[in-house]
């Protein structure tokens, strides 16, 4: 993991980045809407933690803090409408960057589906998905840019458009 190091007087702050291990939207009602994992693990494990991640964070107030000590690792979450937007990060990373991470995410959703809601979610998970490849790669940040990712995301529609509309006409 990259690490850099500040200098103040005699003192060095270790400021880290947050490596996002996986990452999870579901609904009020505990229905998952999409997950990424950066991470290798079965998929009965993957379903046993998706399922108590859930559980943990339902059942918290909405007055508590969005930080939750989990096992080895710290849960980051925001709700936003009917969603949560929930990571996991190394218990040394930063959890306001993640944070700052997952609420990137969501303007990005906004700005491409504008206003973003749990049925665009739903009805355009690919698009959804290819977002999140666009913005994070391997559990870290990959386009800081929202201009730039949501141009990119743009783009690929364009291209898609254009393959079906070539693949529609007739050949002679």
């Amino acid at each position: 993991m990259a690490e850099q190091y500040c200098q103040l007087g005699r003192v060095s702050l270790k400021l880290q980045r947050a490596e996002i291990r996986f990452m999870l939207l579901f609904s009020r009602q505990g229905k998952l809407r999409l997950q990424k994992w950066f991470i290798t693990l079965p998929e009965k494990e993957r379903k046993k933690i998706t399922r108590e991640i859930v559980q943990i964070v339902l059942a918290r107030n909405q007055k508590m803090s969005s930080f939750v000590d989990w096992k080895d690792l710290k849960l980051v979450y925001k709700r936003y409408a009917s969603l949560y937007f929930c990571c996991a990060i190394e218990d040394e990373d930063n959890e306001l960057l993640a944070l700052e991470v997952v609420h990137r995410y969501v303007e990005l959703l906004d700005r491409y589906f504008g206003n973003v809601c749990e049925l665009d979610i739903i009805f355009n998970f690919e698009k959804a998905y290819f977002i999140l490849d666009e913005f994070l790669m391997g559990g870290e940040i990959q386009e800081t840019s929202k201009k730039s990712a949501v141009k990119a995301i743009e783009d690929a529609d364009m291209l898609q458009e254009t393959m079906e509309e070539y693949m529609n006409k007739p050949a002679f």
